[in-house]
């Protein structure tokens, strides 16, 4: 599967991806600091599902009606790399077929996938 993930996005997080066989784009090998909607719109023109921890991108896709090919919001702060690396891939893997075309949000404990009309 491809993603994009965003700059705030712990970096453990996309090796781990990449261990697994992911295709993964990081926004700060490529460009760093670039705009939310720049990035919406670099996911989409690779066909990469997103992978942020910027709740910003919920009001881009819904409030707004932005076209995303799929969107995977973590919210795992407090934890240690490691951990959200783990809680990531697992979900990411346990979930694949159920991704695009949605916005997935993973906590510690749980995973919502709400599909993206557009």
């Amino acid at each position: 599967m491809n993603f994009l993930a965003d700059e705030n996005l712990d970096r453990q997080i996309v090796e781990r991806l990449r261990q697994d066989g992911h295709i993964v784009w990081y926004v700060p090998e490529m460009e760093p600091g670039i705009s939310d909607d720049e990035v919406l719109d670099l996911a989409n023109q690779e066909g990469a599902l997103l992978l942020t921890s910027d709740k910003d991108f919920g009001e881009l896709v819904f409030r707004l009606g932005r076209i995303a090919s799929g969107v995977v919001l973590t919210r795992l702060s407090g934890l240690s790399t490691i951990s959200k690396a783990d809680i990531v891939t697992r979900a990411i893997n346990q979930h694949t077929d159920e991704l695009l075309g949605a916005f997935t949000v993973i906590t510690p404990t749980n995973i919502r996938i709400r599909k993206i009309e557009n």
